[in-house]
């Protein structure tokens, strides 16, 4: 058997004339104007139901794809393009003798611009709607459309944005009606960028649908929001992307003033918005470097700034300010002396937005309303060669879960601290312990390779604020502690008590667990096992 032919592709030109153009776009933005200009330069308009209605009552002459095809459109309108005269005239090489010889053949004009823009399937899901509702946005045609022009970009130029319109309108107008090989390539990148994010959002959608989190073939998609100036560091290069799940946060904010975010912003800011959210009453978490500092609950913001801010009071310079409430004057004043980067909160009051308006340097973001902590939704990490992919940790405690393992259970009072504690310690960085009294934290530990340092860590954090306070002793008297995983050893343990901790919750499940437990009782302890742990790396 003889070995195929190999392909040998026709020359191809710079510069490619446009003559005929297929529109057929769902999102209207800038058509009529775009429509307008092609008329004006004598090219011919094929298209199709709201864009061909949209253009032609704009005054722009059109000719719909079924005269075009001499087909009509069938099946509702899901078979109207998909034909061998659109095709044909897309995926021909104009200089290949034998493609021209059976466009002539068939009848096959050419098609020399494709703007396409899809179905808005990702919005379809976004707004809740129904299954079949999501099926039906599911577009077949146009991303045929989009990649049979993409493919063919030695001839044919693809828009899939209408962000890209003015480029093609000036290279048209530079050089009488044709555009360069260089924008063509281009163009094609970013339609072959956009069919893989949208097949990306329906392959997620359906496994959702079924239940499958972990599909043999991960498909992962995402608009470009913001090219940053750099990574965690100057000579790292990054980008900010939306995966289109409207989760309120640093991907739905509105940026009310301040300077460009930078990764470092995003990644701390995102911190404390997913920390705050996950309490019921009004709270303010301040995060520096992905951990939290501070975190206090209140009657109001104001309150809860003040005993967040005496947990920590050296560390929230230059830090970020997450509140779950709308910013208010009050807190907006008490924020006034601090050199902070960003705040950011669901909303904020008239006052407040006067008020910040005057620190042009600081950062306000405005998310729209708050994250749901125990909605369900997957978290990435790259590897070398690879992904990690897991759930979200949106695990919680209930207090009926809890199971007291010391001699003495714990007060009602140190049960609402316990599980406050807790519920921070899934924000810390591992090893995490948190020292916390009356709903506030009083010292964190973040971050250590043993969790006897974390906790002596946290102890001297809580002495130090307790000097700043003037208290004359640890703001650690009295507090309870918690702990993201179990002690390996009682080393831990007794580090909280001599802290001044009166009550410990963590997971349990330690080989060591009846010493551990021995030493709470020896120290006049309560503790609590959770039965979870809150590992965050």
């Amino acid at each position: 058997m003889s070995a195929p032919a190999q392909y040998v592709p026709s020359p191809t030109p710079d510069l490619a004339k446009i003559g005929r153009a297929l529109i057929s776009v769902s999102e209207k933005a800038g058509l009529v104007e775009f429509g307008r200009f092609l008329a004006g330069r004598g090219v011919e308009i094929l298209s199709t139901g709201g864009s061909a209605k949209t253009l032609r009552e704009a005054g722009v002459k059109v000719t719909e794809v079924s005269d075009h095809t001499g087909f009509p459109e069938i099946m509702d309108g899901r078979v109207k393009t998909l034909q061998p005269a659109i095709h044909g005239g897309i995926l021909a090489r104009r200089t290949d003798k034998t493609h021209a010889a059976e466009m002539a053949a068939h009848k096959i004009t050419p098609i020399d611009l494709v703007v396409v823009n899809l179905y808005p399937f990702e919005a379809t899901v976004a707004r809740g709607a129904d299954f079949a509702t999501c099926v039906e946005n599911i577009d077949i045609g146009g991303p045929a459309l989009i990649r049979a022009a993409a493919k063919n970009h030695d001839f044919v130029t693809v828009v899939v944005d209408p962000a890209d319109y003015a480029a093609v309108q000036a290279e048209m107008s530079a050089h009488n009606g044709a555009t360069s090989l260089a924008l063509r390539r281009k163009l094609a990148g970013a339609a072959f960028a956009r069919t893989g994010s949208y097949d990306a959002a329906i392959a997620q959608w359906f496994g959702r649908q079924l239940d499958e989190p972990f599909p043999k073939r991960l498909a992962i998609g995402g608009t470009l929001v913001q090219t940053l100036r750099y990574g965690e560091n100057p000579h790292q290069r990054a980008a900010f992307y939306s995966d289109g799940s409207n989760r309120p946060g640093i991907a739905t904010a509105r940026i009310v003033q301040g300077r460009e975010l930078s990764y470092n912003n995003l990644s701390d800011t995102e911190a404390a918005y997913e920390a705050v959210a996950e309490f019921d009453q009004p709270a303010v978490v301040i995060v520096k470097h992905a951990n939290p500092c501070g975190v206090a609950t209140g009657p109001d913001l104001k309150t809860a700034w003040h005993r967040a801010f005496a947990c920590d009071p050296v560390s929230p310079y230059g830090g970020i300010v997450a509140v779950n409430r709308p910013l208010d004057a009050a807190l907006t004043e008490a924020l006034a002396g601090i050199f902070l980067e960003v705040i950011i909160a669901p909303e904020a009051t008239p006052e407040a937005l006067e008020m910040i308006g005057k620190r042009r340097n600081l950062r306000l973001l405005l998310a729209g309303g708050l994250p749901d902590p125990d909605a369900p939704r997957m978290t990435f990490k790259s590897v070398a060669g690879g992904i990690l992919l897991q759930s979200a940790d949106n695990g919680r405690v209930a207090r009926e879960a809890l199971k007291v393992v010391t001699k003495r259970a714990p007060t009602e009072r140190e049960l609402d601290d316990l599980l406050f504690a807790f519920r921070v310690c899934k924000h810390v960085k591992s090893n995490a312990i948190v020292y916390a009294k009356d709903g506030a934290t009083v010292g964190i530990g973040a971050g250590q390779m043993s969790r006897v340092d974390s906790s002596r860590i946290a102890a001297w954090k809580a002495e130090e604020a307790g000097k700043a306070a003037g208290l004359g002793e640890s703001m650690a008297k009295g507090c309870v502690g918690a702990s993201d995983a179990f002690f390996p050893f009682a080393d831990g343990l007794l580090a909280i008590a001599d802290a001044g901790a009166t009550a410990v919750i963590q997971p349990g499940g330690s080989m060591r667990d009846a010493e551990v437990i021995a030493a709470a009782d020896e120290r006049g302890l309560a503790m609590v096992f959770t039965g979870m742990r809150h590992f965050r790396h």
